[in-house]
């Protein structure tokens, strides 16, 4: 397979760029100033994208590359690939599922008692010194709070597992309610945000749900309520996010994901009511390294004529 030309979009895994290198002739994206005239030396080489959760397959690429036969995402999340175009010409994608989802989960979880119980203040409080002067203040535990989650698969469900351990009542929001779990089911976001006192939101990205955490939204959570996004930044509108913290309309936010990343909205960094991650949900040795054996066991098994591990087109 030394000859099948393999388009690596950005830097993302050591790991899994050795992996490639090892196996398949890898052209890195990155490292070429001119991009239209690196993809015009390699298109008849090209049979493979490797992309992750920045930065896929889009139409025009796909157009650029007449020899490309599957994209291979170092992701669950799809909305960098456009999957009409590729659907149209033919071209297999993989993702990978199942192999972060613990880690997300966990992470969840993380931001929700580093946010109620403010976490990150203590810690600052402690190495600046004050305590020195007087205890910090009291927080909010979290055990026993109601828990809405917005889209229960692999990830929300996961996610309502370990709250279900604190004892936490669990409600949600899908396309359509599921018949095989015990937990409340709403028809809306809103119904649920207005039942919830922390609102994680773990659904697929796609037009549908862009901005499914708006100002109506928001406002039903309220000025006890907190906002959970382990899922994409487009999820939540960020503009309105902002203001309703500003003005203590919204309690918190703990936030791993952003609309523009890696650019955050700068006056979330003034606020004391948030909890900031550079989106690092599946961002752990052991998970990484899972995630990158799944991308290559998915390409070797394309190239092999073998069945895909995690067909998603």
């Amino acid at each position: 397979m030394e000859s099948i030309g393999v388009l690596m979009m950005c830097p993302m895994s050591s790991y899994l760029e050795n992996e490639l290198q090892k196996r398949f002739n890898l052209v890195r994206f990155w490292n070429s100033p001119e991009k239209s005239v690196l993809l015009e030396t390699h298109r008849d080489s090209i049979r493979a994208v490797v992309g992750n959760a920045s930065a896929g397959a889009d139409a025009q690429l796909i157009d650029e590359l007449p020899k490309l036969e599957i994209v291979s995402s170092f992701s669950v999340g799809l909305d960098k690939i456009d999957l009409g175009k590729c659907k149209e010409k033919g071209i297999r994608v993989t993702n990978t599922p199942d192999v972060l989802t613990e880690d997300v989960a966990d992470l969840a979880i993380g931001l929700i008692l580093a946010l109620l119980r403010r976490l990150c203040e203590c810690d600052r409080y402690v190495r600046s010194g004050k305590w020195k002067t007087g205890d910090f203040q009291l927080t909010t535990k979290f055990s026993g709070k109601t828990v809405g989650i917005i889209g229960l698969g692999r990830i929300g469900t996961a996610v309502a597992k370990r709250a279900e351990a604190f004892s936490c009542p669990i409600n949600y929001y899908s396309r359509r309610e599921k018949s095989d779990v015990g937990y409340k089911y709403y028809p809306t976001v809103v119904e649920l945000a207005k039942k919830s006192d922390i609102l994680v939101v773990a659904c697929p990205l796609t037009d549908e749900t862009r901005h499914i955490v708006n100002r109506g939204v928001i406002d039903a959570l309220g000025g006890k309520g907190v906002l959970i996004n382990i899922g994409r930044g487009p999820h939540v509108d960020e503009q309105e996010l902002v203001k309703a913290l500003r003005e203590g309309r919204l309690g918190g936010a703990a936030l791993d994901v952003f609309e523009q990343e890696p650019h955050v909205p700068e006056e979330l960094f003034a606020l004391e009511n948030v909890v900031l991650l550079p989106h690092v949900g599946s961002g752990t040795v052991e998970t990484r390294n899972a995630m990158a054996d799944l991308v290559v066991a998915n390409l070797e098994a394309h190239f092999s004529g073998k069945s895909l591990l995690t067909p998603v087109v």
